[in-house]
């Protein structure tokens, strides 16, 4: 049977996405999912309504949706369609959309700040949700339901500005009790604000950890370096037409006057 396409996707996101999926997989970043249809005024954070179109949508165009450490362990041998959904923080509304994604038969990956869990961020508020991080009973049950929980330091901190003893404590202390938490080891890591460098991604890596992403744009695998994999942010006003043109090209550029921009360029042949 023929997949149900999305109805309100544009002809041309329409005609672009058609061809998506042929130079590996992408990787979503998402922080908070608000309830409702409104647009959240973090740009950060998506409504539950567009979280459930843009899944969907996944749904409907044959994606696979494998965690960030399965998708490392395993990499897809062929071209497809494949995205690692995760989500940063650990926010307590993750757990609305953990069960929209359990609806579809989907996973994802959490990156937990191990030192808030289950408390109010400990770090400086830019306007991010009110509301208290995940706590122990919760990441336990979402991870029985096949979720991944990676790290996201102790205390959401700039690794970039940090001494090594700090920055071994942020990536090794955190690491140490989520596993205590979960009664499982802890491979996957993502680093806070997108902040690395190459002694940061050796640090991750002498920590333990197998993956870590960034918040470069791009397809996930594009450097074949596990400890720098690639994401793509979804940001609060992302339509599905958006989305869908995102999937596409793996960037953020993906606006009209980017598109008519990628247009001249290939009428002239650069």
């Amino acid at each position: 049977m023929p997949r149900r396409r999305m109805s309100w996707i544009d002809p041309v996101s329409r005609a672009l996405h058609d061809q998506a999926g042929q130079h590996g997989p992408v990787m979503l970043m998402y922080h908070a999912v608000a309830p409702g249809k409104g647009t959240p005024a973090w740009p950060w954070a998506v409504s539950m309504r567009r979280f459930c179109e843009q899944l969907d949508f996944l749904a409907a165009e044959g994606y696979a949706t494998p965690t960030m450490g399965e998708l490392v362990a395993s990499p897809p041998s062929r071209p497809g369609r494949t995205a690692v959904i995760t989500f940063d923080d650990g926010y307590v509304d993750n757990l609305g959309a953990c069960e929209e994604l359990k609806k579809r038969g989907m996973r994802a990956s959490f990156f937990i700040v191990s030192g808030s869990v289950g408390t109010t961020p400990a770090w400086r508020d830019d306007g991010r949700p009110a509301a208290r991080l995940l706590n122990g009973d919760e990441l336990r049950e979402m991870r029985a339901e096949g979720m991944e929980i990676g790290s996201h330091t102790v205390n959401h901190s700039r690794l970039t500005d940090l001494d090594d003893v700090s920055l071994t404590h942020e990536l090794a202390d955190s690491k140490r009790a989520l596993e205590d938490l979960l009664g499982e080891r802890v491979g996957s890591f993502a680093y806070p604000y997108g902040a690395w460098d190459a002694r940061c991604a050796d640090a991750v890596e002498a920590a333990g950890y197998t993956a870590a992403c960034t918040t470069r744009t791009g397809w996930a695998l594009r450097d074949n370096a596990p400890h720098r994999l690639r994401r793509l942010t979804v940001f609060n006003t992302d339509t599905v037409g958006r989305f869908a043109r995102k999937l596409y090209f793996a960037s953020h550029d993906v606006g009209w006057p980017d598109l008519a921009r990628y247009a001249l360029r290939r009428l002239r042949g650069v």
